[in-house]
């Protein structure tokens, strides 16, 4: 017996945006239109007709919005997964955080001048049908069962002999490292605003946005935070109490320069489809704070951060994971606990608690080992 096809409504002012999603879609074997709408008025009459698996949702249309006919469709639908559409401004970055606060599951960004239908089909290929398989195949794991899962695909080939290196001194955390992708913002929203303003070293996060979105992410983060929130520029020291947010299109890592350990920003390929990139990122804090990392992978697609998590566990570092059934896709953080790195997998709601509760533990060790604790 064949899997069933995901069956998705595309929702969408534009008739040109209409047809190339929906040309994009049928031309996959795992997917299949079950209809059109040109708003949300019409979008909610069309969702009981034609029951879809997921629903592709523009935020901006005449009559009833994107934003209004996604608050009207989680009051009948709460887990029925949401792609909003954005645009690449600073406007659409706003919407975009409305409607994932909103319940939105995801969002892709419109292809805007990208010169040729043929160009903005393949963009919608690559950012679109990637999100639709994962999310259902996370809200209902029958519903395709060619869809890959951080079980069946293929894991990287292991790194051998995951020792600790000779520098490792026991407990201290110096640094948190934190990767996530789809489902992030909420995710962050949960666990930022819960770490207490006294929180005793800094933070270094790698979130999959473009740029626009990561500055208004920090911005909303940083309003709602005792610590202080901000997109990276590089050449920032970095301190305690302060969070620093790769931003779009630039890998984040850190290093030493002298006494101090400082943030750069690279423009370097990008690693796992993605930049910036958490294994980037996870790389360099391990090469630069060895065993006194602490790293959080949370809810995403992809294995982004599973080379980097084998990194930090060489140097004897820790790694925690947010849990399959707290995370939107358990893609990034499935692949790490599948390969054995992590030391705690815990639900979204434990994951500040934990993150105070495992740094202070470490700083009262190493006072105890050697007397004294640095914490940058």
């Amino acid at each position: 017996m064949l899997p069933r096809k995901i069956r998705v409504l595309i929702v969408d002012d534009s008739v040109v945006i209409r047809r190339i999603v929906s040309d994009v879609l049928a031309a996959d074997p795992d997917l299949e239109i079950a209809g059109t709408a040109a708003n949300g008025s019409i979008a909610l009459q069309k969702l009981i007709q034609v029951n879809p698996d997921i629903v592709t949702l523009d935020i901006e249309m005449p009559g009833m919005g994107g934003i209004d006919a996604l608050k009207e469709l989680r009051k009948t639908h709460p887990r029925l997964p949401v792609i909003m559409f954005s645009t690449l401004t600073e406007r659409g970055a706003a919407a975009t955080f409305e409607a994932l606060s909103c319940g939105a599951s995801d969002y892709v960004t419109k292809p805007a001048n990208v010169g040729s239908v043929g160009l903005a089909m393949e963009r919608v290929r690559e950012q679109l049908i990637p999100k639709i398989k994962a999310l259902c195949q996370a809200s209902n794991p029958s519903t395709l069962a060619r869809a890959p899962t951080a079980a069946a695909m293929p894991i990287l080939a292991p790194v051998p002999a995951l020792a600790r290196d000779s520098s490792w001194r026991p407990g201290a955390i110096e640094v948190v490292a934190i990767g996530v992708s789809t489902g992030g913002p909420n995710a962050l929203a949960e666990i930022v605003p819960a770490l207490p303003g006294t929180f005793p070293v800094p933070i270094v996060l790698v979130q999959h946005m473009p740029p626009l979105f990561t500055k208004l992410l920090a911005e909303r983060l940083n309003s709602k935070s005792a610590l202080e929130v901000r997109e990276a520029c590089g050449g920032e020291e970095l301190l305690a109490g302060n969070i620093y947010l790769a931003p779009g299109d630039y890998h984040l890592v850190v290093g030493r320069k002298g006494l101090r350990i400082m943030t750069a920003l690279t423009q370097a390929p990008p690693e796992n489809s993605c930049r910036p990139s958490v294994d980037v990122l996870f790389r360099s804090v391990a090469e630069t704070y060895k065993s006194s990392v602490l790293a959080v992978v949370l809810t995403g697609m992809g294995q982004d951060g599973l080379r980097g998590c084998e990194d930090i566990k060489r140097c004897g570092g820790s790694v925690f994971v947010q849990d399959e059934a707290t995370s939107v896709v358990w893609g990034m953080p499935g692949f790490v606990s599948r390969a054995g790195l992590a030391d705690r997998v815990l639900p979204l709601h434990d994951v500040a608690r934990e993150l105070v509760r495992r740094v202070t533990l470490g700083s009262v060790r190493a006072v105890a080992t050697t007397g004294r604790v640095t914490v940058s």
